[in-house]
């Protein structure tokens, strides 16, 4: 498909999730996540497109998660993501002009600039908004996801009308 998107990559704490850091009684970290995001990867995964998680923090519940979506291409603990991404990319055999990503803080911005597409959550910094190409009217955590994924399927629609 060219000029289409082949990969979605996503940050998890603040896109995937609100943000918010829960702790249990044993000091383990809780990760709340939003249906309706995990069915718009389902959508896309169908489509065709690939989904990716660069995170800067290690969780087993993301893990957990991203096995439960199919989403295989799981990074974690990732201090530069833009490196991360174009190892990613090299190992798949795509350019970062067939990925789009979705992010909300500043450690996001040097993926966001060397991606086709980018996208910031409703809630994320304001830097991280001005460098994104499309801002979400939902938060992180609250079906920003799902508003992507919908957004790219729609682009994937007109291209395939245009043909």
């Amino acid at each position: 498909m060219p000029n289409a998107i082949s990969l979605l990559v996503l940050d998890v704490d603040g896109v995937l999730t609100d943000g918010r850091l829960y702790f249990g009684p044993r000091g383990e970290a809780l990760k709340v996540f939003h249906v309706h995001d995990g069915q718009g990867i389902a959508q896309l995964r169908r489509a065709g497109v690939q989904v990716a998680v660069i995170s800067g923090r290690r969780s087993p519940m993301v893990a957990a998660r991203c096995r439960e979506l199919g989403v295989r291409h799981v990074l974690q603990g990732v201090a530069d993501k833009r490196t991360a991404l174009t190892r990613l990319c090299a190992r798949l055999g795509l350019q970062p002009a067939a990925c789009a990503c979705v992010g909300d803080d500043l450690p996001d911005v040097p993926l966001m600039r060397a991606v086709r597409l980018s996208f910031a959550v409703a809630d994320a910094h304001r830097e991280v908004r001005r460098a994104a190409d499309v801002v979400t009217r939902r938060g992180g955590g609250r079906g920003a996801v799902r508003e992507v994924c919908d957004h790219l399927l729609a682009l994937e629609a007109r291209r395939a009308r245009a043909r």
